[in-house]
């Protein structure tokens, strides 16, 4: 569903990537780590054609998206729903018009829209709350509306930025529970960008961690966790070294 071929983006002199390759299968989870500023996020946005590479490919469903045009991306990003770090909604609209925003815009029918708006709203366990502002709501509340609108379109893919930053360990547990109840349910492939070794642990089939702008190690949550590479083990075990010794 998704390859990445050597991807390298700079922002400046500074570069963020440095010859990223993988692949991730349809269905799968895949979980991204690695360090604050390490490039994740902005890998996330190659993938949904945010950000164009300096070099390299990103194929999407055998596709390479590199340079379509905006009506090309629209197309291909219609396969893809996002759960921004701190969900991104709109304050001044309701969370049943948060959800539907999308349809709205295309002009999609009232009738249409409620129903679709109820059944993703029952997805992720918040029924009832149609008419509630996000400011009334709680932070995992919130992270559960930005993915009720992010699977209305049922994508084929859905990528999640850190979705359990700033959540208690209880209400991480839960979003991590969705994010599996979603992927299988809707069949999607499913990308995590994520600080939380927890949620790691629990949602991912394969990890990735990225480091000095590459892919420094693949593998399933038991080979990660428990390798013996100074690197990984240090970095799932939050072991602080001096930044020497770590690079």
């Amino acid at each position: 569903m998704i390859e990445v071929r050597d991807l390298k983006k700079n922002f400046g002199s500074h570069t963020i990537l440095d010859g990223v390759s993988f692949r991730v299968e349809t269905g799968e989870s895949t979980v991204i780590i690695g360090r604050s500023g390490g490039g994740k996020s902005v890998l996330l946005k190659h993938l949904i054609g945010l950000l164009c590479p300096d070099a390299g490919e990103v194929l999407i469903d055998g596709e390479e998206i590199c340079g379509l045009n905006e009506r090309q991306l629209l197309r291909v990003r219609k396969k893809f729903g996002m759960l921004f770090q701190g969900a991104a909604l709109f304050d001044s609209l309701t969370v049943a018009e948060n959800v539907g925003f999308a349809l709205q815009r295309e002009g999609k029918p009232a009738e249409e829209i409620k129903r679709k708006v109820t059944e993703m709203l029952d997805m992720v366990e918040l029924s009832g709350s149609e008419d509630k502002k996000p400011s009334e709501l709680s932070g995992g509340m919130r992270k559960r509306v930005g993915l009720a609108r992010a699977i209305i379109y049922q994508p084929q893919i859905v990528l999640y930025d850190e979705p359990t930053t700033g959540l208690d360990p209880v209400v991480s547990d839960s979003i991590d529970q969705l994010i599996l109840r979603v992927r299988d349910r809707l069949k999607v492939t499913t990308v995590v960008v994520t600080h939380d070794m927890r949620s790691a642990r629990r949602v991912g089939q394969k990890i990735m961690m990225l480091h000095n702008g590459k892919i420094y190690v693949t593998g399933t949550p038991e080979e990660i966790f428990n390798s013996t590479d100074p690197v990984v083990h240090r970095f799932v075990n939050g072991i602080s070294v001096p930044k020497e010794h770590y690079f």
